[in-house]
């Protein structure tokens, strides 16, 4: 496999995407994936708020998020089904006051991306990755992640299938989406690299023309994880 970041200039508020994408991406591989960073998205739909003060940023974290936790250092949020600090309101890469708000509709923008790309380069298996960053419990620095695709499949399962002793797994499955969203984040960047676009090539995927949106998300209530911080909040309060 094989991924390299493309450098542009930058990408203003409200400027056409697929113009952009066009204008810096001038060839595709048949069966290539090509990747764009979820703030370019976000400033092509205008979503970005002006800071006032630090109850305004608060109010906006909360109005973003379906639940948000204050901490010690960020507010804990829980937005399209994925835990993330603040409701992946960043201020980072954006004009001074600015902060930049995540997309809306990621799967409906690369669906329609994708489209347009496969029809300019005459293509017949295409991906499209809109990526963010995220942080871990336990973990430190950021990884890639995956806000929306079109065109493959995001998860890869091993259900059924034996392993090299002839066992069959149960439960294992690979999240194609975000292992690709951070390949491609780390040749990106997250500084003044600019180079909010990528292309993988070589790419172990399953193209298809269907997208689950939902399949790589997990209910709480059945989460493997939901214990542990439930132990570790009784722990804290004792």
């Amino acid at each position: 496999m094989r991924v390299d970041a493309i450098k542009t200039r930058v990408f203003e508020e409200g400027e056409n995407l697929p113009a952009f994408v066009f204008e810096h991406v001038k060839k595709l591989k048949e069966g290539s994936i090509l990747v764009i960073t979820s703030k370019i998205v976000a400033l092509a739909q205008g979503r970005v708020a002006k800071i006032e003060n630090l109850r305004t940023k608060d109010e906006l974290i909360k109005k973003e998020s379906e639940v948000a936790i204050p901490t010690k250092y960020v507010w804990l949020t829980v937005k399209d089904g994925m835990v993330m600090s603040s409701a992946g309101i960043d201020e980072s890469n954006a004009k001074d006051g600015t902060l930049i708000l995540l997309p809306k509709n990621s799967y409906k923008v690369a669906a329609g991306l994708r489209t347009a790309l496969m029809k300019m380069f005459q293509l017949k298996n295409l991906g499209l990755l809109i990526t963010d960053s995220r942080t871990a419990p336990f973990r430190s620095g950021v990884t890639g992640v995956a806000m929306g695709y079109a065109g493959f499949k995001g998860l890869k399962s091993y259900v059924g299938k034996k392993d090299l002793f002839g066992r069959k797994f149960k439960f294992s499955r690979t999240n194609v989406a975000d292992n690709l969203a951070s390949a491609a984040v780390l040749v990106m960047g997250e500084g003044n690299e600019s180079k909010p676009l990528a292309v993988i090539e070589n790419c172990p995927v399953v193209f298809s023309e269907k997208v689950f949106k939902n399949e790589l998300r997990i209910d709480p209530m059945v989460d493997m994880y939901a214990p542990l911080f439930e132990h570790l909040n009784r722990k804290r309060r004792s």
